[in-house]
């Protein structure tokens, strides 16, 4: 009978252990919901209008260089005006004059 009674005193005091415990997790799971994390994100906040900014120089730049390349393009001729327009009258002159002679 010593050796029942024995037992059953470690099972209470096994029981009263894992009850402990199982108070200890509930203090702390609540402690845990009440407990909110807070991130600080002034750091990384910085160096992303950094690059926002650096962004925007490089945006412009690109519609800078495009509007150049643009102008440029426009502006580009093969020949210049007067070597057409002489060009041109040369041809009607040649052809005038092939007409005249042939008539």
């Amino acid at each position: 009978m010593t050796k029942l009674e024995e037992l059953t005193a470690l099972l209470v005091n096994e029981i009263n252990d894992f009850k402990n415990g199982v108070d200890k997790l509930e203090k702390m799971n609540e402690y845990l919901k009440d407990t909110k994390i807070k991130m600080d994100l002034t750091n990384y906040k910085s160096i992303i209008e950094k690059h926002e900014q650096k962004m925007a120089s490089h945006t412009k730049a690109i519609e800078r260089f495009e509007s150049r390349f643009e102008n440029h393009i426009e502006q580009a001729k093969i020949y210049p005006t007067w070597a057409v327009v002489v060009f041109i009258a040369s041809i009607l002159f040649g052809v005038g004059s092939i007409l005249f002679i042939s008539l």
